[in-house]
């Protein structure tokens, strides 16, 4: 995949998509072993982690939108797209439990936050296929272009490397 944000010539947004994503799932574990009667500060604790999770994700949609301008129009860039406004939903019902939780004094979770929880992680999973599908689309089209003589480069002197002989 060809990336204007990349770390060693791999692109940051996969890496970055695996943050949100476990911070999500963290939280929603610490709020559902809140709403199951576990101490009370389980569900500060989900509510923070819930935070860190849309920090997160907001940095991934920046990475996201980035690597969008480089996606050819096709039926990869449908992909990506989609992939980035599933994540997108999936933040958005985040913030939305985060917002309703930040009125009350102990940001404790309840039953229909963890139920908006899971039905964002439903969302996340989605987003994971989808991630999985544009990668290996992106892929098959490096296979493709690697395969055609251009791909080579050429070698000349400028990029050939002279390997002489140690005495």
């Amino acid at each position: 995949m060809q990336s204007r944000l990349q770390v060693q010539g791999h692109p940051i947004q996969p890496m970055l998509v695996t943050f949100p994503l476990g911070l999500f799932a963290s939280a929603t574990i610490f709020d559902l072993a809140d709403v199951a009667g576990g101490p009370a500060f389980l569900g500060e604790v989900g509510y923070w982690t819930g935070v860190a999770a849309l920090v997160a994700a907001a940095l991934t949609a920046i990475a996201g939108m980035v690597d969008l301008w480089d996606v050819p129009g096709d039926r990869t860039r449908r992909t990506a797209i989609a992939f980035n406004l599933v994540n997108a939903a999936m933040a958005g019902l985040f913030l939305l439990t985060c917002l309703i939780r930040a009125q009350a004094p102990q940001r404790g979770a309840s039953a229909a936050i963890l139920v908006t929880e899971l039905v964002a992680l439903a969302a996340g999973g989605v987003g994971v296929h989808l991630g999985a599908r544009l990668m290996r689309q992106f892929d098959r089209r490096r296979r493709a272009e690697a395969g055609t003589f251009d791909a080579l480069g050429g070698v000349t002197s400028s990029t050939a490397e002279v390997v002489r002989p140690r005495p």
